[in-house]
């Protein structure tokens, strides 16, 4: 674990690397940002955006927060969204969560956590909308696993609700969604193949914020 100070030093030789092989590099970073991904993930130290998927500074919109969750009344995450949907126009927006989530294991303690427990109610309504599929794993740790893979797919569905998303989808064929897990026994991702043209039409009728026949 890395010192205060060590962080300077570490800075300086990131400095150092970048431009040694661009000098150019962080003139051309202060240009502007043109990112195709919104990454939408966990707090959880052990899970960092741009290193995981292999990208670099610029190439990822990034918000991330307690067990990945949209959450209509989130301003941050609302205001995220929109700002990377209308604004830098990304072609993708991820959510991903973990397994060994530590936001989804408190969910489902029977205990009072204070400030946590409106936040984690939404991961607990996750279970309710899910709940046969879930009682049915006899295994604790397989049932938690379930159930970040399900939390996913649900904020992927929040996603879709949303105007800006569902209007640029109509007018330009984009953002995608997609649903990912992080795998963090072994370090790779699994796509969850979440079928969001599915999804949308599925909801349509319901959710539609277009004011026309949403297409999916």
């Amino acid at each position: 674990m890395a010192t205060y100070e060590e962080i300077f030093e570490n800075n300086r030789k990131w400095v150092a690397q970048k431009t040694g092989s661009n000098p150019d590099f962080f003139a051309q970073l202060a240009k502007e940002q043109n990112p195709d991904y919104l990454y939408i993930g966990c707090s959880d130290s052990r899970v960092t955006a741009e290193e995981l998927m292999g990208l670099g500074p610029g190439e990822v919109f990034v918000h991330r927060n307690i067990a990945n969750l949209v959450n209509n009344v989130d301003l941050n995450v609302m205001a995220v969204i929109n700002y990377a949907v209308r604004h830098l126009q990304v072609k993708h927006i991820i959510v991903c969560g973990h397994y060994e989530c530590g936001g989804v294991k408190a969910a489902m303690v029977p205990k009072d956590l204070g400030l946590l427990n409106p936040w984690l109610r939404n991961i607990r309504d996750v279970y309710r909308f899910h709940k046969a599929e879930l009682d049915a794993i006899s295994d604790e740790h397989e049932r938690y696993n379930r159930l970040v893979e399900l939390n996913v797919r649900e904020q992927c569905v929040n996603i879709l609700k949303t105007a800006a998303v569902q209007l640029s989808y109509e007018t330009n064929g984009f953002p995608e969604v997609h649903g990912w897990v992080f795998d963090i026994h072994n370090g790779r991702i699994k796509d969850l193949e979440i079928n969001f043209r599915q999804i949308l039409e599925e909801i349509k009728d319901i959710y539609n914020l277009t004011g026309s026949n949403l297409k999916s």
